[in-house]
This record gives structure tokens, C-alpha cells and sequence, in this order.
């Protein structure tokens, strides 16, 4: 019997896929943050983050010959579409008020809503162990912003806003996964997101220097691929289980606030990530281990 490689688990793809889509959600949040001590009003900032994206996706969706009539499931992309904007209203707004990481370590409350939301809506099966791993995750985020839970700002508590729509987000697109493929799901989002998201912008819109226009071009690539990945990714494994590997933007956060905002990370942020990762690896292990039990010969479910 030849062993089964690694990479052939959906599990192990989907978490690689994860991973991709934690670094470039990261930088896409740098850039919003950068954007905001430019003087850019969020609102504006969103419009363009979506724009970038929307030209960038535009040939690939010609190319692959999608359409409207393509999905059977509008009303689910127009909901999706909808609770993805609120999402990003409120995140590139707290971006703009608190550092990085305490913004990502604050939106690892969304899994919290897309856990309890699969197992409403999806009927999802979480196990006891998943449910501790998402918890000592939790706790390693709220050790890293310690400090910012006995003051919180404006800031903190758009970021709290933006997890509940993130985690309803999240359980929309798993919903879309079992009909529409990742580029599907992707075109049609930012279809719908980009001329809704103009009024408002056109509201505070203000001229800026080329540059910077230029530099927010790479809102493109790091949302097209980001949620490409996050979609094939939810296309792969249980709503539940990728929402717990959404921890792994929290190093990203903190590795590139410093490189380019010079926002240096404490002790216990290092300790807080420490536990994210501890609690994110065990979940994959189980998650494995769990895949190959049922996929061995006389194996009951």
C-alpha cells in the first residue's frame, strides 16, 4: 500500500489555503491603516479596496464565462454581499483608530459567531475539543490587547462590531461553497459591493497624490487572492474548523505593524500568539487524525 502524501488531505489544503488568506487579509488592513494617516476617510477607502479588486477579477471572470445566470443562489450572494460591506465599513474604520494587532486580535471574536452560527444554521457538529482549542485561542488573544480591554475606544468597539459581521460572513460563504465555486463567489461580491460602496465614498471624497493611489492599488492582488483563498479554503473543511485557523493572521498582524508602522509588540504578545498557534495546531492534529480514522476500511462514522 503506497502512503497517502500529506498534502492530499482536504483538511491539510485547507488550512494551507488559510494561511494564505491570513497574510493577505493582513496587508490589506496595512494598507487600509496606511491609507488612514494619509488622511483618507475609511468609506473612501473601501470604495478603492474594492475597485483595485473588482479590475483585477474582471478578466478571470470573462475568461471563465460567469454570470448572474451562473448561480442559482442570488439571494445568497446579494445577503453575502450586503454583511460583507457592513464588515468592511467597520474594519477599515477601526483600522484607522487602533494599532494592527489589536484590531486582529479583536476579530477573533468572529469565529465565536461562526461556531454558534454552523452548528444553528448549518447543523455542523462541533466537537467539546474544537470548542476548548477556539476558547484558549480566544485567550491568547485577549492576553495580547490586555491593556486595551481596560480602556476601550471607539476603536475597540467598531472592531467588535466588524467580528459579528465577519463571523456572519464567514458562515454565508460556506453556505455559497456547496453550489459556487471560490471565483464565483469572489466576482460576485465585489459585483454588487462596488457601486453600493461609491455613494458614500462620493460623500467624503478627497484628492490625493498619485502615489498613494498607486501604493492602494495593491488593495487588488491581496483581496482577490485572500478571498479566493478563504473561499477554497471553506470549500474544503467544516465552517467551525477554518474559522479556528483564522487565528494565524494575529503574527502576520504583528510582523508587519512593525515593519511598517514601527507599532512594537509587547511580551505578552508574543505569549498570546504563542497560545493562538498551540491551540490552532492541536485542531489541525485532531483534525487529521479524525480524517484518516474514518477514511481507514471498517471505520463507522
Amino acid at each position: 500500500m503506497k502512503p497517502v502524501s500529506l498534502f492530499a488531505s482536504s483538511t491539510v489544503q485547507a488550512v494551507i489555503w488559510m494561511f494564505f488568506c491570513c497574510f493577505s487579509l493582513t496587508m490589506i488592513a496595512a494598507l487600509g491603516r496606511y491609507a488612514a494617516h494619509a488622511g483618507m476617510h475609511p468609506a473612501q477607502t473601501v470604495f478603492l479596496r474594492l475597485f483595485f479588486a473588482l479590475v483585477l477579477i474582471l478578466p478571470f471572470a470573462m475568461r471563465a464565462g460567469l454570470n448572474l445566470k451562473k448561480t442559482p443562489q442570488i439571494k445568497a450572494h446579494l445577503l453575502r454581499s450586503f454583511v460583507g460591506m457592513c464588515a468592511m465599513w467597520l474594519w477599515f474604520s477601526s483600522i484607522s483608530i487602533i494599532p494592527i494587532t489589536d484590531q486582529t486580535a479583536l476579530s477573533f471574536l468572529a469565529p465565536i459567531f461562526t461556531t454558534v452560527g454552523a452548528v444553528l444554521f448549518l447543523s455542523e457538529k462541533v466537537r467539546v475539543r474544537r470548542w476548548m482549542a477556539i476558547m484558549v485561542g480566544l485567550f491568547g488573544a485577549a492576553v495580547i490587547v490586555r491593556p486595551g480591554f481596560i480602556d476601550l475606544s471607539m476603536g475597540h468597539l467598531l472592531a467588535v462590531g466588524s467580528a459579528m459581521m465577519m463571523g456572519m460572513s464567514m458562515l454565508l460563504i460556506k453556505h455559497l461553497t456547496a453550489k459556487d465555486s471560490p471565483l464565483m463567489i469572489v466576482f460576485l461580491s465585489h459585483l454588487f459591493m462596488t457601486p453600493a460602496s461609491l455613494i458614500p465614498a462620493l460623500l467624503v471624497w478627497e484628492g490625493f497624490p498619485l502615489e498613494l493611489y498607486l501604493v492602494l492599488g495593491g488593495f487588488a492582488p491581496f483581496a482577490f487572492f485572500g478571498h479566493f483563498a478563504l473561499a477554497k479554503a471553506y470549500s474544503l473543511a467544516d465552517a467551525s474548523f477554518i474559522a479556528a485557523l483564522d487565528y494565524a493572521r494575529l503574527p502576520f498582524a504583528a510582523l508587519i505593524g512593525w515593519l511598517m508602522f514601527a507599532e512594537f509588540s509587547d511580551i505578552w504578545t508574543w505569549i498570546g500568539a504563542s497560545i493562538i498557534f498551540g491551540s490552532a495546531f492541536y485542531i489541525v492534529r485532531r483534525e487529521v487524525q479524525l480524517a484518516r480514522q474514518r477514511a481507514a476500511p471498517g471505520s463507522k462514522e
